[in-house]
């Protein structure tokens, strides 16, 4: 009996005690779970991961950047020019991908030209101190200054710049001449900005910076005076109005609208945009000769029409402003 009357007082001093680690315990196990939370959600790891890209890009099975961007190819990009946003919106509709285009925008910079690149994205929030210091100073131990310049350096030829900076204002541009010209000398495009940007004489001087932004503002970015963003992201998943865009994705911009293509679509929608053309100028040149009427033109075509498009094709193939290999492989896909 006294045996145990020592144990029992035994533990009722070390309850409190036991109790005390426990909780200790409890908030460390607490705290590296929300650090954990924290790299995953991206609010530390500005970059995505290698491994990340390829899990959110696993349709792309063409080269990829080192990094694991999506790489279309030149080829593409080249022919991509040509596409109109309608042919580029029925194929996408047609998969599944409803809201890839985005309009509305308040400015443009050389509407007139055609802008196709790879999107490399960043996307910034409201500034919030703690956050960005923490942010900041992690950059500034791997060599970095300056949030707005992170994703910039990472750019190269063919690349579209593709900015979520949640459409600010006053107070907001980040890009002005000085940053335009960076960005235009290492992609050789403009920018897609959902906020505003400045200098916009100067911006207007650089020949080919075909860009699509929110609006114009005469103020400048002022970090250290007024903490109004932060940058939380760069080749994440961003949005761009009611577009959700991928690092990867194929960019058109022309006729006052973007598209944003998904890497693994971009050739089908090439060669879609491409058979669509051929098509047109066969029906437009059979009209006009009074072969066949605007009515047997404008519904599903006939085998005889179809056997006779494949004719076409094959008679006019070097004066096509397809190139000829193209028409080769529509060829081999036909059954006329």
């Amino acid at each position: 009996m006294v045996g145990q009357l020592r144990i029992i007082g035994a533990w009722d001093l070390l309850s409190p005690v036991l109790f005390k680690l426990y909780q200790i315990m409890i908030k460390k196990i607490s705290l590296t779970l929300s650090l954990l939370i924290l790299i995953v959600s991206g609010v530390f790891a500005q970059q995505i991961s290698k491994e990340e890209m390829l899990f959110l890009t696993q349709k792309w099975t063409g080269e990829r950047f080192e990094d694991g961007r999506p790489k279309v190819s030149d080829d593409i990009l080249r022919r991509m020019k040509e596409v109109t946003h309608d042919e580029a919106w029925a194929v996408m509709k047609n998969e599944g991908y409803r809201y890839q285009y985005a309009d509305g925008w308040g400015l443009m910079i050389n509407p007139d030209s055609v802008l196709v690149g790879r999107a490399l994205t960043a996307t910034f929030m409201p500034g919030r101190p703690d956050i960005h210091d923490a942010i900041d100073e992690r950059g500034k131990k791997e060599g970095k200054r300056g949030q707005n310049s992170w994703p910039v350096d990472l750019l190269v030829p063919g690349d579209v710049y593709v900015v979520d900076q949640f459409g600010i204002h006053n107070g907001g541009p980040t890009i002005g001449d000085n940053v335009g010209n960076a960005i235009y000398a290492k992609s050789g495009n403009g920018i897609i900005y959902d906020g505003a940007i400045r200098d916009i004489v100067g911006l207007k001087e650089i020949g080919s910076f075909t860009s699509y932004v929110s609006s114009y503002h005469p103020s400048h970015h002022n970090q250290p005076g007024d903490l109004n963003t932060m940058l939380i992201g760069i080749n994440k998943p961003t949005r761009i109005h009611q577009v959700t865009v991928m690092a990867g994705d194929v960019v058109l911009g022309r006729d006052g609208g973007v598209s944003f293509i998904p890497a693994h679509l971009a050739e089908k929608v090439v060669v879609t945009s491409e058979v669509v053309r051929l098509r047109d100028m066969f029906g437009h040149q059979r009209i006009r000769e009074g072969k066949y009427t605007a009515g047997q033109i404008d519904t599903r075509w006939s085998d005889e029409i179809e056997k006779d498009f494949s004719q076409w094709l094959n008679d006019h193939i070097d004066e096509l402003p397809i190139a000829r290999e193209q028409i080769q492989e529509i060829l081999k896909k036909r059954t006329w």
